[in-house]
């Protein structure tokens, strides 16, 4: 009988999600009982060498994916979390209206993002474990995704997306009419207890740092219906798409306070990040017309960062001006 350790789970043996989910672990507890005890405000260069930080863990647990599971692997790894991390970045616009609608202090924000990104852990998780068992039990799911990512790339490319008007959300008019709400925030405090005007009885109030979560998590789930299939369409196997998704994730609340600061110096990212939906989606369909299992790995990964240094390096030159007239 074969070890404990060594059985597989999802295809992975047990092991291998034990190291990931020990790291994953010990990163929050450091994140939130070290970097962040007590409420302050995160700097951009602060932020940035945060955002370094988690962007160079990613990496390497790359080069431990490589080193166990191979170079086809590492290289999907890798692709699968250049694309999350650029979508993510999507997150960040999103983000900043919520907390500028509700008057969330920056002192606050991190706060809210920490609890936000653990939500986001579960749910991601739970996602991902769902669309694996569709694409184990109906392989022709995946055709689906790849249409799906198709159509959202040449929609974001040729349409446009809205502009968003977070005042007027009706998600969030209705969580408004549903909860009780203080008008204030009562420190870093996510729910208060107050005396009820109508009744005088002690209930227990929302503040807007706790309606600032829940619409951070509503609005993750909703971004996660375009990067969930879109790392399905890179690699079916569940452990490469769960661990690349949440390293991605992971930085995200570093990565927000200096993308806040500098997001207009990336006004082509948009443009790029659709081209790359419409790649990722043509793919899955052009390794069957090459006759292969799928698109190979490295290639894959040289045209996502040719695609995404390409947007990122026209959007900077784009904006020099800006910049000099500042």
């Amino acid at each position: 009988m074969e070890p404990f350790y060594l059985t597989l789970f999802l295809g992975t043996p047990i092991w291998l999600w034990l190291v990931f989910v020990g790291l994953v672990a010990a990163l929050l507890a450091f994140d939130l009982g070290v970097l962040n005890r007590g409420d302050k405000e995160i700097g951009v260069a602060e932020s940035l060498k945060l955002s370094g930080f988690y962007i160079t863990l990613g990496v390497l647990f790359g080069g431990f994916v490589w080193y166990q599971l191979g170079s086809n692997a590492a290289a999907e790894y890798m692709t699968a979390f250049v694309v999350e991390k650029t979508l993510a970045m999507d997150n960040v616009f999103v983000i900043a209206l919520i907390f500028a609608t509700l008057s969330i202090s920056r002192r606050y924000q991190h706060r809210v993002l920490f609890w936000g990104i653990l939500g986001v852990i579960v749910l991601r998780g739970i996602m991902i474990g769902v669309g694996a068992t569709l694409v184990a039990q109906y392989g022709w799911i995946l055709y689906v995704f790849a249409g799906f990512l198709i159509l959202t790339g040449v929609k974001m490319l040729f349409i446009g997306d809205k502009e968003h008007d977070m005042g007027s959300n009706p998600v969030l008019k209705f969580l408004r009419r549903r909860m009780r709400l203080t008008d204030e925030l009562h420190g870093h405090a996510f729910v208060v207890k107050r005396s009820d005007p109508a009744t005088g009885r002690i209930r227990r109030y929302a503040t807007p740092l706790l309606l600032a979560l829940v619409m951070i998590e509503i609005a993750d789930v909703i971004f996660a219906v375009d990067s969930v299939p879109a790392v399905f369409a890179i690699t079916a196997d569940p452990y490469i798409v769960y661990t690349s998704n949440i390293f991605a994730i992971l930085g995200l609340r570093a990565l927000f306070f200096a993308l806040a600061a500098i997001i207009h110096r990336f006004e082509y990212l948009k443009q790029a990040l659709a081209v790359l939906l419409i790649f990722i989606g043509s793919k899955v369909f052009l390794a069957d017309l090459m006759g292969l299992a799928k698109f190979p790995p490295a290639a894959s990964l040289g045209i996502t960062l040719a695609i995404l240094g390409a947007g990122v390096g026209w959007s900077l030159w784009r904006t020099r001006k800006d910049v000099a007239r500042a």
